[in-house]
Parts: structure tokens; sequence; C-alpha cells
């Protein structure tokens, strides 16, 4: 990416930071947002391991998109919602989601938030202002512009984040959301990450725009590009869409530039549709060797403090993996709760004759 292209960049090759837009995080803020960085990363890996292994039954990485993710979330503020797409654990961690928690969605557990009732990577977290995660594309923008403008009517303070991919934007709810959200200055900021791919459908089959972020000019809606893979940018970029929002002026649409150096999911074999040449371009930008080599340079961080990070997340991972898998599934009852305050008469039948019927094998026997 050329340097006049319009693209927020704070990090610097020589690992300054370019005053006009640096956000001013302090050390500690570095420090804590690296940790997460490389937390998440490792869950990847271990979580793509277990399902290899047949312990799970499907994991939505986010492979050298950590700066965007965890980033976004960070300039956000505590009182505020966050929409995720599906990719977005990692921010859900940062914001107090507890691992513990998060690893018995994976496995469908009875401790579940969702109980069981939706695929691994999809929960919610209602405490940390975090959505509830739904499959289909782009359902979620719709979703944090209405969360936003209802906050607006009952004059609270709340501001609201939705992430979605490149491949969102030809959804309706692209559209919808974009539009409600223009006219009425919704306080939403709509964070695409684009990362080259809509699964297997290239940016370039995506749009015949330039850009994803001048679409919000349909809008009036100001768009942004930002190098997704600075942690820096991310943040001051978001802050500043934060502070728009709030003060009145409405929604703002940030493009984040990234790429997605795994595949789509676990389910998805990128090598069957681009080549691993463009990975090598997109790998020296690795977001976190970025980050740990300006925490190295102010001498804050080392090999010791990395292998002692590693161990500690591996720990606390193997505990929470040992203790979904000595948890029971949701018990089949559970299936008719939470949608009726008072169950209609047909379901109460059914959930008689479902108690009262034969069970199939445990499949974990």
């Amino acid at each position: 990416m050329p340097p006049d292209d319009g693209v927020v960049r704070v990090l610097r090759d020589d690992l300054t930071l370019d005053p006009e837009n640096d956000p001013g995080l302090s050390d500690a803020e570095v420090l804590h947002l690296y940790r997460h960085m490389v937390m998440t990363r490792l869950l990847d890996e271990r979580l793509v391991a277990l399902q290899r292994q047949g312990r799970i039954g499907f994991h939505v990485g986010s492979l050298g998109e950590e700066a965007a993710i965890l980033g976004a979330a960070f300039a956000m503020r505590k009182n505020d919602f966050i929409f995720p797409c599906y990719r977005e654990f990692g921010a859900a961690l940062m914001r107090g989601f507890e691992l513990g928690v998060f690893v018995h969605n994976m496995f469908g557990t009875a401790k579940d938030t969702v109980r069981g009732r939706q695929m691994p990577d999809h929960y919610t977290c209602r405490r940390v202002g975090w959505g509830s995660i739904s499959s289909p594309v782009g359902t979620q923008i719709t979703q944090a512009v209405g969360f936003a403008w209802g906050a607006k009517i009952r004059r609270q303070d709340v501001a609201t984040l939705v992430y979605f991919g490149d491949g969102a934007t030809s959804s309706s709810d692209f559209h919808s959301g974009m539009n409600f959200a223009g006219v009425f200055r919704v306080p939403t900021i709509f964070f695409c990450r684009n990362n080259g791919w809509a699964i297997s459908v290239p940016v370039t089959r995506q749009t015949a725009s330039r850009t994803f972020a001048e679409k919000g000019a349909a809008y009036g809606i100001p768009g942004v590009r930002v190098d997704g893979n600075d942690l820096f940018a991310v943040v001051a970029t978001v802050r500043k869409a934060l502070d728009r929002g709030v003060r009145g002026y409405g929604p703002t649409l940030i493009e984040a530039i990234t790429y997605r150096m795994g595949g789509h999911s676990t389910s998805d074999d990128p090598n069957r549709y681009r080549g691993s040449e463009v990975l090598e371009s997109w790998a020296s930008r690795d977001p976190i060797g970025r980050v740990r080599a300006y925490l190295e340079k102010r001498e804050l961080w080392d090999g010791a403090a990395e292998e002692r990070l590693i161990a500690e997340v591996d720990n606390e991972f193997r505990e929470a993996v040992a203790v979904a898998e000595r948890t029971p599934p949701p018990p089949l009852e559970s299936m008719f709760e939470d949608v009726y305050e008072r169950p209609p008469w047909h379901l109460l039948e059914q959930r008689a004759q479902l108690l009262a019927g034969p069970r199939a094998p445990s499949p974990h026997s």
C-alpha cells in the first residue's frame, strides 16, 4: 500500500509513532493489548487442533486480523455495545468474557451461554456489552443500528460498534443499516474488515467501487480507510469515530485493510482458491509481530516474557477444556425454554413426549 493512498497509519517502519494520529496509548495499555493479541492467536491454534481431533465441531479463526479486531473493541467504552460477526472472540475475552465460558460454548455444554443451541463460536455476553452472534451474513448490522437508535431515543449515552467482513457489504442489511443510521444520525460505527476474501469470493468480485469506505458517501456517512494491521491506527480511528457519534454527528464507516491469513473456518481449505505466495507479503506485516517489535525496542518485552505468557495461556486453556469435557450437555427439555414466558399447550405436550421417548446413544460414549 503506497503512503499517499489515504489510509490512516501510525506505526512507522522505524517503530516510531506518527504524532498526527497517535492515540496516546500508555505502555501498560499497549502491553495489555499485545497480551490479548497473542492470547487470541494461541487460542486459535489450539481450537483448530481440537477441531481436527474431533473434540469440537467448528472454529472461525482470526489469524492476521488481531489488530483490527482487538484495537476496535479497545477503543470503545465499557457502556457501549458491540455486535460481532463470528471472528471476534479475542475482543470478547478482552472485554471480560470468561475463557472458561467461551470454551463451554465451543463444546456446547450445559454451561454454554446459548445452551448448546448454536454452533461453536456463536455466543453472547450481555454483561460485557456483547451481542449474540448469528451466522446469516450481515444481520448484525441492522441489529447494531437498532440498538443504538433505541438508546438514543431513551437518551442513553451508548454507542455501538458492528464488525462485518467485505462480503457483508453485498447484503441488504448493509444497505438498510447504513441508510437508517445516516438518516437518523445513529451513533454506530460500521467496522468493515476488508480481509481480501468472503470465504472464497475475492474482493474484486464483491464490489466495483474503488474502496469500501467510499460507499458511505451514498448514505451521507463519512468513510475512513485504516491499516487494519496497525494496532495504533485502528485504536485512533475508532476513537475518532466514537467521539463523532457520541457528540451527535452520527455514524462512521471504517474500512480496515487487513488479510485473512488462514481459512474462513475449519471447514474451509483456502489453498483451493488462492495461492500461498500472497501470504508472504502479508506475513511481513503481521500485526502481532509489529507490536512485539515496538515493545522490544522500548525494552518492555522479551523472549522470557513471551514464554511466560504462552505457558499462562496454555495452562488456563487446558484447565478450561478439561472442565468443559467433564460437563454434561444441556438437558433436552431446555430446548423448550427461553422463547415464551408461558409455554403454549402444544409445546408442553411435545416436551412431555420428548422426555418419555427413547434416547439415542451418546456420541461421546
